[in-house]
């Protein structure tokens, strides 16, 4: 990693775990935590008040995102599955609910703050079907082929190396697996350039790749199915979008390279690569 990419990554991991400080440290017993400030085109104010009215209070006022990925994975019940960036862990949890007891919610994310957080919410809600691990979105501490569905948060955007959570995600999806992901993209007549002009890598907005850029980036991971819908805009030329893509399913028996991973083993394997001591 360059010198650059370095200090983007600390950039990020700096202001991500003072948001989670402001929603430790910001709430009250009768008043709630405080919201992190953003605007209309991030946040919570994209779930639905069903939503978030069944989580903990933490897990809203953590939320940063510029969309609802869980509304758009169609996640069914026994599925697995990984949220990149998973924050205060707002998606985890909605996933969790949505794969039943069957099923397997992880939340993966670099951030000390952050990760203590997903915890303590995670704790209030009564998941059980819930894992958070401590990792990158470019080196995801899970082995191949174990995930049925992988969404993300408006955080792709922010890494310095997107080829690489492409490789990744692919990697970690079982075949036949899916991702749903809400992503901040850029017109393809925008310059990286004009890009940095309308906001930074922390605010969402600098670092994203144009439509074109993501489409190729799949692409060349080995995704297929390939679907980028722009939601709203965010800034000029600047969309939320929702990006879908499907790993083709190969063939081989169980005991090929492309079977699925015990999920059994999964936790215990995604452990010890990590060294994350989130959960007991």
């Amino acid at each position: 990693m360059t010198e650059q990419s370095t200090d983007l990554r600390e950039t990020v991991r700096r202001r991500y775990a003072a948001a989670a400080v402001q929603v430790t440290e910001g709430g009250t017993a009768c008043c709630g935590p405080a919201a992190i400030e953003v605007d209309e085109n991030f946040g919570s104010t994209l779930y639905a008040a069903e939503e978030r009215d069944q989580l903990p209070a933490e897990a809203v006022a953590a939320s940063l995102g510029c969309g609802n990925p869980t509304a758009v994975a169609e996640l069914h019940e026994g599925e697995r599955v990984l949220d990149l960036g998973s924050g205060g862990g707002i998606d985890v949890l909605l996933s969790a609910r949505r794969v039943g007891p069957t099923g397997k919610a992880y939340g993966l994310d670099m951030t000390e703050e952050m990760l203590a957080l997903a915890v303590a919410n995670q704790k209030k809600a009564g998941a059980t079907n819930v894992e958070f691990l401590k990792g990158t979105i470019e080196a995801i501490p899970l082995p191949a082929n174990s995930i049925d569905v992988v969404i993300s948060n408006c955080v792709i955007n922010l890494s310095t190396d997107k080829s690489a959570v492409f490789a990744e995600t692919f990697r970690v999806l079982a075949p036949g697996g899916r991702i749903g992901v809400s992503d901040v993209v850029a017109d393809d007549t925008l310059t990286p350039e004009q890009r940095a002009e309308r906001g930074d890598f922390v605010g969402c907005i600098a670092g994203a790749l144009s439509f074109t850029e993501y489409r190729a980036g799949l692409e060349a991971a080995g995704f297929t199915g390939i679907e980028i819908t722009p939601t709203h805009s965010v800034a000029d030329g600047m969309h939320s979008a929702i990006v879908r893509a499907t790993k083709p399913t190969t063939g081989g028996d169980s005991t090929s390279e492309n079977a699925a991973a015990d999920p059994a083993t999964t936790v215990a394997d995604a452990k010890s690569a990590s060294g994350c001591g989130c959960n007991n």
